[in-house]
């Protein structure tokens, strides 16, 4: 019996390990260089006496670096494959992590923050892209699920690695740089597994942003609340009397809520016709949730309780908006339609902080809780004027 060609979607039932691990492994790279580095680069610049503006200004450059990269990768991925373009990637984000402790020029760490974050969104992407086209699509959301949940705990582990290493000398950084080259193995060896660029996307990048647009919106909401929330959350909490350990917690009990409700969302989303309407239930949990903070302010177990139900049910929306564009879109134009994924997370993730923390100002620190329920009830206005009018369309 003749292999099928590289990148064909796997038999219904029938996951593609190689391809699993290669995605999984590139994306807990992403997890841990991400979560380890934004902390240790800002203690290493607030020890150096770099101004707190000026190091909101430098790390800003993840957010625009990834809004640069989406568009092009997925034209250069047509051009030299999948797996290499994610190799070369891996080597370019090695590598600025290093430069990071050789080149102590502030200045310079700009460049490097945009080779950085520019690297690690082709990787975002085109792993995304490879789960996505090789995932047996009755399964697609448990597939998805196991992605979210290693990147979920890639996440995690970033921030535990750095109280583990500290700020000083080479070592964070050569973990850091190690890490991410590890991840080359398992896509050097199924790099024969990888999908097949045949042709270039037909649309201008653009209009992949607007073409599923329940899912691409899903994830800017996403980024927007998640950036906002872990941003503020902790100015939030104090000032509602909690301490800053208490705040802290709080937000670990969220992320405990991210790692552990992927896979069940995913397999929910399995099992239902549209995966719109989970996503419109997810959104209108998150906006109840959201507005209900004010009010658990005088409970700390009850707000570690609907946090963590809440934070889970947030995370959903990445998990479940990706099964959805997968659902819809092939080759060329998931590739793309998966840049334009991770382009509108990007954008979430700049405006997010920006409006809840202007909410703040404006109104009190209520403002955090209102403007993430307004992210929320625009999207549930989105997601129901689309299942009522337009049902048979993504």
């Amino acid at each position: 019996m003749s292999k099928p060609p590289p990148g064909t979607p796997a038999p219904v039932d029938e996951i593609h390990w190689p391809s699993l691990i290669a995605a999984v492994a590139s994306i807990t790279a992403v997890g841990i260089a991400i979560g380890l580095g934004l902390p240790l680069l800002s203690i290493i610049m607030e020890k150096r006496g770099v101004a707190p503006t000026l190091i909101g200004l430098n790390s800003a450059m993840a957010g625009l670096a990834s809004m640069a990269a989406a568009p092009f990768t997925t034209k250069f991925a047509h051009r030299h494959g999948v797996a290499p373009t994610m190799l070369l990637a891996i080597v370019f984000a090695a590598a600025s992590a290093l430069g990071f402790y050789y080149i102590t020029n502030f200045w310079l760490w700009f460049p490097l923050r945009i080779i950085f974050h520019g690297a690690i969104t082709v990787l975002f992407i085109l792993s995304e892209f490879w789960i996505n086209a090789t995932a047996p699509p009755n399964r697609r959301g448990f597939v998805l699920g196991i992605y979210g949940t290693v990147l979920s705990l890639g996440f995690a582990s970033g921030p535990l690695l750095f109280s583990i290493l500290g700020s000083e000398g080479l070592l964070p950084f050569a973990v850091g740089a190690g890490v991410i080259l590890l991840s080359a193995i398992p896509i050097f060896l199924a790099r024969d597994e990888s999908p097949v660029l045949d042709e270039k996307p037909e649309r201008h990048f653009m209009r992949y942003v607007f073409l599923v647009p329940t899912a691409t919106a899903a994830v800017f909401i996403f980024g927007a609340v998640e950036s906002g929330g872990l941003s503020l959350f902790p100015i939030f909490g104090t000032r509602a009397g909690f301490t800053e350990s208490q705040a802290a917690l709080l937000l670990t009990v969220m992320g405990i809520g991210n790692f552990i409700f992927q896979i069940p969302l995913g397999m929910l989303s399995d099992r239902v016709k549209d995966r719109r309407t989970v996503l419109s239930a997810l959104t209108l949990i998150g906006f109840v949730g959201a507005l209900f903070l004010p009010m658990l302010v005088e409970s700390w177990f009850l707000m570690a309780l609907v946090l963590l139900f809440w934070g889970g049910c947030v995370s959903g929306l990445y998990t479940v908006g990706l099964s959805h564009l997968g659902s819809r879109l092939q080759g060329a134009d998931l590739a793309a339609a998966n840049a334009a994924f991770v382009f509108s997370y990007a954008v979430g993730t700049v405006a997010g902080p920006q409006a809840v923390g202007a909410a703040m100002d404006v109104t009190g620190n209520n403002g955090f809780a209102w403007a993430i329920a307004g992210f929320f009830g625009l999207y549930v206005v989105l997601t129901l004027v689309r299942i009522v009018l337009n049902p048979k369309r993504p």
